[in-house]
């Protein structure tokens, strides 16, 4: 019988690549997006590979989408074995800068958008007795960084929310494994939300905000592939017991390394002479 899994944010990126990756590799898999009309590219390698790969409108913050998409996957493949909550964006801005409704909304797709669709698939896994929920995190999720304070808060909050899951659904058989990925060679730099405020040249962190953005360039001519990630997604399904954490990409390897070795201030140091 085949595993049958549901993405969230395929419409590129390390969705759309995980979505090819697994139903290349025998799942029966449900890729969703908020928006159908961007579902083009995918729907080219589906025919041309005759995939058992389904695209389905899906919008995080909505529940009434996310029940028409689970019921629709429960009603064609009676099961759901694996959730990948991938769906998100980033928003860049110091934080001075940036209005609370922003930060919101950050919140509301990055963070409650996983648990709206998780708080959903939970009753299905159980009753299977089995399962296994990864969230996309990111190596934000551990270290804080200048301009990406409310993108960092919400990987912050799914790192708390996943480990916390970890143990509360251990008994019921379902596995929780949190992905955290360095810079990732995708759209999601040119896709990111920029705050009106810190691009205006009133901002008093306006030169640090160019400085910055220049160095997001840099990092993407020396980022991991998507292509990567899924793979890892591949291998970590294969699992028998998991890790709680899979960290991807040598940045992130790197920064973790050195705030686990460095005190405090000269972490802070290095971050400061590196960054802004």
């Amino acid at each position: 019988m085949h595993q049958v899994a549901l993405i969230t944010g395929c419409s590129s990126g390390i969705g759309y690549e995980t979505a090819l990756m697994l139903a290349r590799n025998g799942y029966h898999t449900f890729a969703t997006m908020r928006d159908a009309k961007k579902s083009n590219p995918l729907e080219l390698v589906i025919k041309k590979e005759k995939l058992s790969l389904s695209i389905l409108e899906l919008d995080v913050s909505d529940d009434a989408s996310i029940e028409k998409a689970i019921n629709h996957i429960q009603s064609e493949a009676k099961r759901i074995d694996v959730l990948i909550n991938n769906a998100g964006y980033g928003l860049i801005g110091f934080f001075e800068d940036l209005t609370l409704d922003e930060i919101r909304k950050q919140f509301e797709t990055n963070f409650f958008g996983a648990l709206n669709v998780t708080k959903k698939i939970i009753p299905i896994m159980r009753l299977q007795k089995s399962g296994t929920i990864i969230n996309i995190s990111s190596g934000a999720g551990q270290i804080g960084f200048p301009s990406i304070s409310a993108y960092a808060s919400t990987k912050f909050a799914i790192e708390g929310f996943s480990e916390s899951l970890m143990y509360e659904l251990f008994p019921f058989g379902i596995k929780v494994i949190i992905i955290e990925p360095g810079v990732i060679k995708t759209d999601f730099f040119s896709n990111c939300i920029v705050s009106k405020h810190s691009m205006e040249k009133s901002s008093p962190y306006f030169q640090s905000l160019d400085r910055i953005q220049k160095n997001m360039d840099l990092m993407q001519e020396h980022a991991t592939s998507p292509i990567d990630v899924a793979k890892l997604i591949l291998e970590v399904l294969s699992y028998k017991e998991p890790n709680q954490r899979y960290i991807l990409g040598n940045d992130v390897a790197m920064i973790l390394e050195a705030k686990k070795n460095l005190s405090d201030i000269e972490f802070k140091k290095m971050m400061m002479q590196n960054i802004i």
